[in-house]
């Protein structure tokens, strides 16, 4: 649901220590003074890197210092593309319509904030160079060097930069985020610890993993005090993205995902059922036109089921029921409509099932009473319907006066693939 942006950027103070936590004992964590000081971590990390992903650097890496200031100029210049503004306009207005992010929130300066805070190390795919931030502290350096040394390697047999510029299919590229930094965090445990088995280091697993980040909140402000929405972005493409590429290490041991990436978030949350077992493609979904001649289409997405997820909770307060929600996910589409009266959010979801439509609404319709109560000042409602034979249901939040239901949605029009 947030933009895909400079995901690699935010290899920061969480993922360091996720890594620092389990195996702090294991490294060696000097940084010595002067231009080079960065290079017998490289040095040291190179060949156990390159053992851990099962691939050769065809170059040498470049790594070079930056300060905090510069990496926020970084942030600021990547944020002012075309496609980057685009997204976080885009974005922006649609969390707010979902109820993901404060009304009042200016979620560029948030980012910058948050990825600003975040950044000890990443990798830039279009200068082919690995930057440091200034004055972090060695451990988490020598960490974070590992992890982005990861990202340069993939990056020479891999083109990160066109992952990035995925549009209209956030689904889709949190699946590719998790792999590539998934693979990050896992390769660079295994190159840290010099096994494949290091989930026997750390106790309590990924859950000991995610607890240590929730406890560790007070040293990053920033994190701490971030939307829901954004705090789950952030964590889900390394620690799922992990768990998914230990499976993808058993499954297929000695081999790379890239020829074969996953397709979307629930390929990456239920890899057995999903992804290695019967493939489960995500359906396309291609909106009409909306209705009336003085509305317009500002900006188009999928959510996917792990964002599905998060939307369910952000209202239910309810894991379980989150996840029940969004299980059975099979596509959708949404799309922010300009009216005369205001912004509206029509977002279509496919399932897999009648049941699991079924289970879906009935937590839409509880979503829509704990957002909005039994009078809601604005037009909402949650339709199930068939499209294409799919079960399927309608979602919309308009301004009042503006039509209801599938009033905004021709449903013989909508294209399904």
């Amino acid at each position: 649901m947030m933009p895909r942006l400079l995901y690699r950027a935010a290899a920061g103070a969480f993922v360091a220590g996720a890594a620092a936590w389990s195996l702090a004992c294991a490294q060696d964590t000097h940084a010595a003074p002067g231009a080079g000081r960065y290079a017998s971590d490289v040095d040291d990390a190179v060949p156990k890197i390159e053992r851990a992903v099962g691939l050769k650097f065809k170059r040498p890496p470049k790594v070079e210092p930056r300060s905090r200031a510069e990496v926020r100029a970084f942030l600021e210049k990547e944020f002012n593309t075309s496609h980057a503004e685009r997204d976080l306009e885009g974005s922006e207005i649609a969390n707010k319509l979902f109820g993901l992010i404060p009304d009042t929130m200016h979620l560029r300066a948030e980012l910058e904030n948050l990825l600003t805070e975040q950044i000890i190390g990443f990798y830039d795919p279009k200068t082919k160079v690995l930057y440091v931030v200034d004055g972090a502290p060695a451990n988490e350096v020598t960490t974070v060097i590992s992890h982005e040394l990861v990202h340069a390697l993939q990056d020479q047999y891999l083109n990160l930069d066109s992952l990035q510029s995925i549009e209209g299919d956030d689904d889709r590229a949190a699946a590719a985020e998790a792999v590539i930094e998934g693979q990050a965090v896992f390769d660079q445990l295994v190159a840290m610890s010099g096994t494949r088995n290091f989930m026997t280091m750390i106790p309590g697993g990924w859950d000991g993993i995610r607890q240590q980040i929730r406890e560790n909140q007070n040293a990053m402000p920033a994190f701490a005090n971030a939307p829901m929405v954004l705090q789950e972005t952030l964590i889900f493409p390394y620690l799922s993205g992990a768990e998914f590429m230990r499976d993808f290490d058993q499954h297929e041991p000695g081999k790379q995902p890239y020829s074969d990436m996953p397709a979307s978030t629930q390929q990456i949350l239920h890899p057995e059922q999903a992804y290695f077992g019967t493939r489960k493609q995500p359906l396309e979904v291609a909106l009409p036109a909306p209705p009336g001649g003085a509305s317009r289409v500002r900006y188009s997405n999928d959510m996917g089921e792990f964002d599905t997820r998060l939307f369910l909770f952000q209202h239910l307060n309810d894991q379980a029921a989150a996840i029940r929600g969004a299980a059975g996910w099979a596509g959708d589409r949404y799309e922010v409509v300009d009216t005369p009266k205001g912004p509206a959010l029509v977002w279509v979801t496919l399932w897999g099932t009648p049941v699991a439509a079924g289970q879906f609404h009935d937590e839409l319709l509880q979503t829509i009473n704990a957002r909005y109560g039994a009078h809601p000042a604005r037009t909402v409602s949650a339709t199930p319907v068939e499209i294409s034979g799919h079960p399927a249901v309608v979602y919309v939040d308009a301004p009042a006066g503006t039509p209801a239901g599938t009033q905004w949605v021709e449903l013989g029009k909508v294209g399904v693939k």
